[in-house]
């Protein structure tokens, strides 16, 4: 049965395995046939494979994810993450606001991150 709880859980795993950038575990979450659209408006990739195939563009990145806020729902969580990412002299932040749905087992059926490319802040690395 879902829950609350477990929806709320499932949100908490899906920033980690975000931090730790390993696209077969994050795509694990989601069912089968599930869709992702980030940002609202582009491309909806579906099923595991293009999910999988979306987030492998994380791979090797130095990223931190932070859950702010999650509210959950019925079968629905919408959530405010801080991404930051730094690569060579610049570091790169973005705070998406992510729709997802879910499946009776507490699989991600679905997910849409508010967010546009004005929302990315990038700042040079300050040399210490």
């Amino acid at each position: 049965m879902l829950t609350t709880d477990k929806i709320a859980h499932t949100v908490a795993e899906y920033a980690r395995r975000l931090e730790a950038g390993d696209s077969t575990q994050i795509a694990a979450l989601y069912a089968e046939d599930a869709t992702v659209e980030d940002p609202a408006g582009s491309a909806v990739r579906k099923g595991r494979a293009a999910i999988a195939a979306f987030y492998s563009e994380l791979e090797g990145l130095a990223l931190t994810a932070e859950l702010l806020t999650v509210r959950a729902s019925g079968d629905t969580a919408a959530f405010h993450l801080r991404v930051i990412t730094t690569t060579g002299e610049f570091v790169s932040s973005i705070e998406p606001i992510d729709v997802m749905t879910f499946d009776e087992r507490g699989r991600i059926t679905s997910m849409r991150a508010i967010w546009s490319p004005a929302d990315v802040v990038h700042q040079r690395r300050s040399s210490q």
